[in-house]
Formats: C-alpha cells, structure tokens, sequence
C-alpha cells in the first residue's frame, strides 16, 4: 500500500470537544469548548471543517453534519495525568505522563523561590501572581523601568513567565534572568513546564507592547518522542508556532515561529508548496492565550473562522500523498470558571486528497495516535516505554 510522503499535524491549541470521564477530578465537569463556543455566537461558519466532518462527530450549534464528509473522523481521550499544553504534546509523540507539571497561578511562587531568584540576578521581584502578560505590563511596567526591578508572573500553564523591556532592561539581561529561573525551576518542588522571556517595548501605561523576541526555556521531554526517531532516519520534521520550544529543540530538523495563528497558517501554507519529505508540526496558540484563557467565546469563533478560511488555502494546495492531521491538545473552554484549560476530549479530523471517502472511525484512548500513525507511515516504530498505535489501516481503507 503507497505511504504518504508528506504529513501535516495541525493543533488548533485548546479545541476540546467535551468533558473526559474523570473531567470533574479536575473541576471541568460540563465543559466543552468546540460546542460552547458556536452556541456564544449569532452566526458561526466554519465550512472547511464542517465538510471534513467536524459537525458529524461533535454537535456544533449552527453547524450541520454533511452528507457525505470527505474526511475520517474521531474522539481522542487524554492518557495523561494533565490538561496543560507540554503534556498533550508529548503525549501526541508517544509520552504518557503521570505527574502533572507543577503550576502556581492561585498562590504565585513560593516565597523561597522568590528570594533565590531575587538573590542570583540582583534585581528585586514584582508582580508574582497569575496574570495577563498585557494587563501585568500596564500595571507594572512603570515601575519595572523607573526602579530597575523586575517583573515575574504565571498563568493557568505551568509557566514562570518574566517582563523586561528591552530598551531599559535589555533583552541579554532578560535571557540572563531567565535562565537562572529555569536552573531554579528543576527542583521537582518548583518545577514548572516552561520559563519564558517576555520582552517589550514602551514607555508608559497604554503604550506596551510585547515584541516577538519572546523565548522558551522548556525542559526536554523525558524520554525519547516520535520526532526523534523521524529525524534519526533522516525525515524532515519541520514545526510552526511554538512545536520547537515545547519539545526543546529535540527532534526538529527545522523550526517557523509565528506572528499569530493565521500567520502559522500561512507558513504553513508555503511549506505545503514546497518539497519535503516527513512531518510538518504545526500549533495555533492564539485560540488558548487570547480567548480560551481570557473567556471570550466569541473571539474564539471569530479565530476559528479566521481558521477556516486558511484550512480552506492549505486544501487547494495539499497533493496526492499528502495527510493532513487536525486536532487538539486540551480545552479551554470559554464558558467556563476561572481561566484554565479544561479537561476534554478532543477531534481528529484526517484527510487526504487521496482519500475516496470520509466518515467516522474508532476513537482512541490516548493522544499518542498522531505520533504513532506518522511513524507507521514511514515504516518506523514507536521508541521503547512510549504509547499509542497507529490508525493509518484505518485512514487507508475504504468506508462504505
């Protein structure tokens, strides 16, 4: 049977389709970002995913299921022990993780942490909380750049997150910062998933603005992933967004930052025009951090119909033995309390134009399925002490 040469995974980041079994251990029982979403809105079209077949598997307020979908279609229910960003990625390459990443966003960082912070890089620590990274500059910037402290905040991720504007902090002093925080954050007490640099520019209160000098200090994946073995065997393993800096750099051959979610997109777009041989890597974060987290439904279904008509520009251009992957990793549904993910399930839309039929497919227990079906593709197996099984039999085969 042919292989595909070219495999697209795109993670529309936060796009949850209903609560998981044990949703209410995590507080998120009733949640469902993808449906909650639609029924926030007058009018919602999204008509690229509604004929891959979004609507068929989810119930989608103003979306009808088509008649004949031309992709195949499922539920993938999380393994892991999280609902975070790193933790639904590594497990799409074949990592179940047991131990949740460590978060701080109720109580900010605890105040030892803070003291050895304060005390390596001689600066004193503002902020300390779990914020908007827009709303903490107008609060603090001023006096970040008037007294020479600095600023340090969180999220609902598992972050340690730190302001410097990059005129009067400067950008080698911030990456300076940074990465004491992240030798700091390995203590399994306070170890948290990523530390990031969050460089600005302005001058007063209404005048910030964060600049794309941003940088991850992620730690690495524990064991060895899917994208190591493709670029071990010489696969091109191309990432869009932030794929590289939630991975560490391992496995990827070549790595595209983003302006925005239709920015990622457009790359990706021009990496579909191009020639290459294995996996582009692609996650759309604008979903998660401007609407999921800040709970605006409708800003969602605007990003998600902005979405739409790029999928529709990457279809025109996908060829014969290409795949395209669609999916996510984790909710945020907008609905919801407070500002965290939520702990849903999510879809699984495949398609290619060698496809002759669509229709529904069985769901899956892990996420690890992505990983799995694109290293079965190249005929290579998944490394040893990882999960997931492949689902390309089942993208091959007719449905009647």
């Amino acid at each position: 049977m042919k292989k595909y040469k070219r495999i697209f995974a795109v993670v529309i980041d936060s796009l949850g389709a209903g609560e998981m079994p044990d949703a209410e251990r995590f507080g998120d029982k009733g949640t469902d970002t993808l449906r909650h979403i639609s029924e926030s809105v007058s009018t919602f079209t999204v008509p690229n995913l509604q004929k891959l077949g979004i609507a068929n598997l989810h119930s989608i307020d103003k979306v009808s299921p088509v008649d004949s979908p031309e992709g195949r279609f499922a539920y993938l229910y999380e393994a892991s022990n999280g609902k975070d960003t790193m933790t639904g990625h590594w497990e799409m390459m074949g990592l179940r993780i047991t131990t949740p990443f460590k978060t701080f966003t109720d109580t900010g960082f605890p105040d030892e942490l803070i003291r050895e912070l304060e005390a390596r890089t001689g600066r004193k620590v503002i902020g300390n909380k779990s914020a908007s990274g827009t709303v903490i500059l107008d609060e603090l910037a001023e006096e970040e750049i008037r007294d020479g402290h600095m600023i340090v905040y969180t999220s609902a991720d598992s972050v340690l997150q730190i302001c410097g504007n990059e005129e009067t902090f400067g950008l080698a002093e911030l990456y300076r910062c940074c990465e004491i925080a992240r030798e700091l954050t390995m203590k399994d007490e306070w170890k948290v998933g990523r530390v990031i640099a969050r460089p600005y520019t302005g001058k007063k209160k209404g005048e910030f603005v964060r600049t794309s000098n941003r940088h991850d200090y992620a730690l690495k994946p524990f064991g060895k992933t899917a994208l190591d073995v493709l670029k071990e065997n010489g696969l091109d393993v191309i990432s869009v967004g932030k794929i590289s800096d939630i991975f560490d750099g391992e496995g990827i051959t070549e790595s595209n930052k983003s302006k925005s979610s239709v920015h990622g997109m457009e790359q990706t777009i021009e990496i579909a025009k191009r020639d290459f041989h294995g996996l582009c890597f692609v996650n759309l974060v604008d979903f998660d951090a401007l609407w999921g987290h800040r709970r605006n439904p409708v800003g969602y279904a605007e990003e998600l119909e902005r979405f739409d008509v790029k999928l529709g520009e990457l279809l025109e251009v996908l060829r014969e033995d290409d795949l395209l992957l669609i999916t996510a990793d984790h909710g945020n549904d907008p609905t919801h309390t407070g500002t965290d993910h939520t702990r849903e399930k999510v879809p699984f839309l495949a398609y290619s134009p060698s496809m002759k039929s669509g229709g529904r497919i069985a769901d899956a227990d892990n996420f690890a399925v992505i990983g799995a079906t694109v290293l079965d593709n190249f005929n290579l197996k998944m490394p040893d002490g990882t999960i997931g099984s492949s689902k390309l039999s089942e993208l091959r085969a007719d449905i009647i």
